[in-house]
This record gives structure tokens, C-alpha cells and sequence, in this order.
């Protein structure tokens, strides 16, 4: 329920910040001035007693986020992706939020298994190891099938996790909407559509079965892309709460001393992930939307592995096509292009000038060109351009919401890798590709051929909707349609319009 009851939860939140020290960390890290740490500590202090322990033996955030819950965990998994936000100390300190956290046992794993699949678990696998793995929502075991003697992964949700969650968004619900309630002005941003979206995400993150249905489908998206795998969904041994997959067997890739001993180029590694995230992302609209080094492993080969697919986003045609041309408007530092999309697309109210919108972005662009390649960040271009968005009216867009993240987070994994890897020379050819082939004759040619597909498909219902529409323009006393050639010329001009198109495909596509 989100009532008022979730004040209790946010009260507890800030006290499990004080009592765990992990207050002291987040306005250290936010610099904050003395006078908000004094109102902050003042607010808080009274009901420190409320917060939760946590386990003394962790560092003070990683014990407030993993004492706090799956959402709170969720969100120390972002950081730890982010060194130069939070300071590479930080940053490994939280990176155990990803697959390191306390497990259940194993008689409960295995029960969990036989309920789910309905079988024995000795009829179905021949070993089942200790968990390998433990991270917010689900841990994962190494296993061997007992048919054929290979072995899989098996990923068992935690017991009792799906209410746990639905604790932390209720609160976080409650929040939002106090937030516009007390703060008219912060509807611009849609904070409960933001809570919304992340809801929708992480629901279905709970149910394993639409895990592995994202694992195929993105294994097909990407079988031809070099020096990436997916490890194949065994789906007869996968349901609601248990998914079992190929094993994956390689070096985590946020460990920087067992990639260099295993002789990987580090920079590469880094380059191509980078690379890798935008081609998912724009050239086939669905990409792994959690892509920390926790969910990736570098084989012997040197191919990257991914893994955990219960977050993948979702881009439409049309989107990807306005995102593309924003960031290679960016990269070729041309801003008037660039305001002109956020006019087209509807990004930015009418009512705005656009020249001067064109300014504002040059004032976001040019300073982080004049930078270094070390300090080049896509999260810092999305901070600014959220800064400047805001001031001439533009909405969330919850759509780009996961990709903004993730592409925050991909950062953060490549620079993880080698700071100097330059975040626009490996995004330029990427971005000018998928523009060259979406955005030229040839795709104008695939547009018109959509279109004429979907105008046929409505061919044999025209006579009906013609005098359907003819019945309607009808006045009650039976009066003759008021504009009968108007509807005629319609309907020629969409069969002109099929034809054109169906010729123009042709003609672009030969």
C-alpha cells in the first residue's frame, strides 16, 4: 500500500544512514556546505536508534544500501560503475553490491529448484555446487545436467524477495508523490513516472521466465557480433523462479589484476563494450540494461560474456533514430542540428526559441570538448543537458530513461577499464553508421516499403470504411453525405500513395 504508512519506511531510511555512518560518507561525497550537513545530522539524529545495524564488518554505504533492501541495493550497483563520481574507493567498496552479497542457504536453493521445475533435484542435475554467486534479487550455483554432463547455471531467486521489493517501491511511490504535492514545479520531471518505469523494469526481473525469453531473444539479436557471447537458455530446466543457462566461464571483468595476468588489453575491452552498448541500442532497439561488471566476464579468447538479463531496454525506430541524431550532432558539435531535433521530436515545447536553445547546448558541448579524453563523460553531457533542457521547458522522457542510465553505467565500466579509453572517438563511427543507414535513401526506400505493407493489409476493408464513412457524414433526416468527393479523393490519393511507395522501395532497394 502506498499510504502514509511509508513515512515510517523513509524515516528508517535516513536513520540507517546515520547509524551505519554512511550519512557522514554521502555528504562527504556530495560536499556538501556546513550548514545542510548541520540541518541534515539535526533531522536525522533523533531517530538514529530507528536505523537498521547492517553488518559492522561492511564498509558504512555498502552496509546501509544492503541493510536498507533490493531497491536501495539496485541503486549502490549504479555507483559502483561511477569512479569519478564517487571516487574509485568508494566504487570498489560497492562493487560486492553485484554478486557478492551474504547467499541463502543451500537446502532452501534446492527446495526452491524441485518446486519450480517439479522433478527431483538428482534426476535433473548430477552436482549442485554451494551459491557462486548472491547478488539482490537472485543467487546463481553451478551445476551439471544429469542427461548430458554439461554444465549450467542456475539462478534461483531469493525467498520472500518479491514482497521485500514491493516494500521499497511502495515507499519510493510515496515519496514521488509527496514530492509533487509539496513541490509544484518538480511535475516537470515526472518523479512518479520515473518510479513507474523502474517498477515495470525490476517487476519483471522478478519472473525468471521473461529473464530467459530476453536472453533468447537478445542471444539472436547479437549471434553475428564479434567477440561477444550470450550463453544459450536451457528451457526446460527454467520457470517463474528458477533459469538455468550455459555455464560462463571467464574473468569478471572488474577485476583489473586477473584480466592483465590473463594477458587481455585492457583498452580494447573497454572500447568495445562501449561500442557494443550502442550498437544493441540503436541499430537493434533492445540492449542489456544492466551492464556492470558484476553481469560480465571476459572468456580466454578474449570475448566479453554477458549475463543476468532481467533488465533490458526497449528503444522504438523512430526514438532511436532522434537519439542518434542528438549524439552525432554532439560528436560533429553541430548544436543547431542538434536543437532542431529536440523541436521535431517534441522534446522542447514550440513556444521556445530554438537559436537560443542552439546556444545553451554549445554552452553544454563545448566544455567537454576542450577536455581531455580522461575526463570526457557521457554522465557528465546528460547532467548538463538535463540542466539545460529544464530551463526551456522540456519533459522526463521515460522512454530514454534506461538508456541514459545504462549508458552512464557502460561509462562507468569502460573508463573502470582504462581511464584513457575516449568516450566520443569510439561512439562517432558507431553513431555515424546506424546514421548512414537509417536516416539515407535506402532506408527512406524500407519507410515507404512499411508503410505500402501496412496500406495493403487495410486494402480489402476500403469499400467498408468508405461507406461506413459516407453512412456517418449522413444527417439524421437521411440528407446526402455533405462532402462525398472528398472521401473519394482520399481514398485515391492512399492508393496513389501505396503504389509510389511500393515503386520507390523497389527502385531504392535494387
Amino acid at each position: 500500500m502506498r499510504g502514509p504508512h511509508n513515512i515510517w519506511r523513509l524515516i528508517r531510511t535516513g536513520a540507517t544512514l546515520e547509524r551505519t555512518g554512511a550519512m557522514q560518507v554521502v555528504l562527504d561525497q556530495m560536499e556538501a556546505p556546513k550548514t545542510v550537513r548541520v540541518v541534515a545530522r539535526t533531522l536525522v539524529w533523533p531517530f538514529r536508534w530507528l536505523g537498521i545495524k547492517g553488518d559492522p564488518n561492511m564498509p558504512p554505504l555498502t552496509r546501509a544500501l544492503t541493510a536498507l533492501g533490493p531497491a536501495y541495493i539496485k541503486f549502490g550497483q549504479v555507483l559502483s560503475t561511477r569512479p569519478d563520481v564517487v571516487g574509485s574507493d568508494l566504487a570498489t567498496q560497492l562493487r560486492v553490491l553485484q554478486d557478492k552479497l551474504p547467499p541463502f542457504d543451500l537446502a532452501t536453493a534446492k527446495q526452491a529448484v524441485e518446486d519450480e521445475l517439479e522433478h527431483p533435484l538428482d534426476e535433473m542435475f548430477s552436482e549442485f555446487s554451494e551459491p557462486v554467486a548472491a547478488a539482490s534479487i537472485a543467487q546463481v550455483h553451478k551445476a551439471r545436467l544429469a542427461e548430458t554432463g554439461e554444465q549450467v547455471a542456475v539462478k534461483v531467486l531469493r525467498p520472500g524477495i518479491e514482497k521485500a521489493f514491493r516494500k521499497d517501491i511502495d515507499a519510493f511511490y510515496f515519496a514521488a508523490d509527496t514530492i509533487e504535492l509539496l513541490s509544484p514545479a518538480s511535475r516537470r520531471l515526472r518523479p512518479r513516472d520515473v518510479i513507474e518505469h523502474f517498477d515495470g523494469v525490476v517487476t519483471g526481473e522478478l519472473d525468471l521466465r521473461l529473464e530467459s525469453a530476453s536472453a533468447s531473444e537478445f542471444s539472436a539479436n547479437t549471434a553475428q557480433d564479434e567477440g561477444f557471447q550470450v550463453p544459450a537458455i536451457k528451457w526446460e530446466y527454467s520457470a517463474r523462479r528458477v533459469m538455468t543457462l550455459d555455464w560462463a566461464e571467464g574473468d569478471p571483468l572488474g577485476d583489473n589484476d586477473a584480466l592483465d595476468a590473463a594477458g587481455h588489453n585492457r583498452h580494447a575491452l573497454g572500447s568495445r563494450i562501449l561500442s557494443l552498448f550502442l550498437n544493441h541500442a540503436l541499430r537493434d532497439g533492445y540492449f542489456h540494461g544492466d551492464m556492470h561488471q558484476g553481469n560480465l566476464k571476459v572468456a580466454a579468447n578474449g570475448d566479453i560474456i554477458a549475463y543476468d538479463f532481467g533488465i533490458m531496454g526497449h528503444i522504438d525506430e523512430y526514438t532511436r533514430r532522434v537519439y542518434a541524431e542528438i549524439l552525432f550532432g554532439f560528436i560533429q558539435r553541430d548544436y543547431q542540428r542538434v536543437a532542431e531535433v529536440h523541436f521535431e521530436a517534441g522534446y522542447v515545447p514550440a513556444n521556445q526559441d530554438v537559436d537560443e536553445f542552439a546556444r545553451a547546448l554549445r554552452a553544454v558541448g563545448e566544455p567537454i570538448f576542450g577536455m581531455d579524453a580522461t575526463r570526457i563523460s557521457m554522465g557528465r553531457l546528460l547532467s548538463y543537458l538535463f540542466e539545460v533542457t529544464e530551463r526551456f521547458g522540456m519533459e522526463t522522457r521515460t522512454e530514454l530513461i534506461l538508456l541514459q542510465r545504462t549508458m552512464v553505467v557502460v561509462e562507468g565500466v569502460s573508463r573502470s577499464l582504462d581511464p584513457e579509453v575516449n568516450i566520443w572517438d569510439v561512439a562517432k563511427p558507431v553513431v555515424e553508421g546506424y546514421i548512414k543507414d537509417s536516416i539515407g535513401p535506402r532506408a527512406l526506400g524500407r519507410d515507404l516499403m512499411k508503410t505500402a505493407r501496412v496500406m495493403a493489409r487495410f486494402g480489402p476493408r476500403l469499400p467498408a470504411l468508405v461507406e461506413g464513412a459516407l453512412i456517418r457524414q449522413a444527417t439524421p433526416q437521411e440528407e446526402p453525405p455533405k462532402n462525398p468527393w472528398k472521401l473519394a479523393v482520399i481514398c485515391g490519393g492512399l492508393g496513389l500513395v501505396s503504389g509510389a511507395a511500393l515503386v520507390a522501395a523497389y527502385v531504392s532497394l535494387t
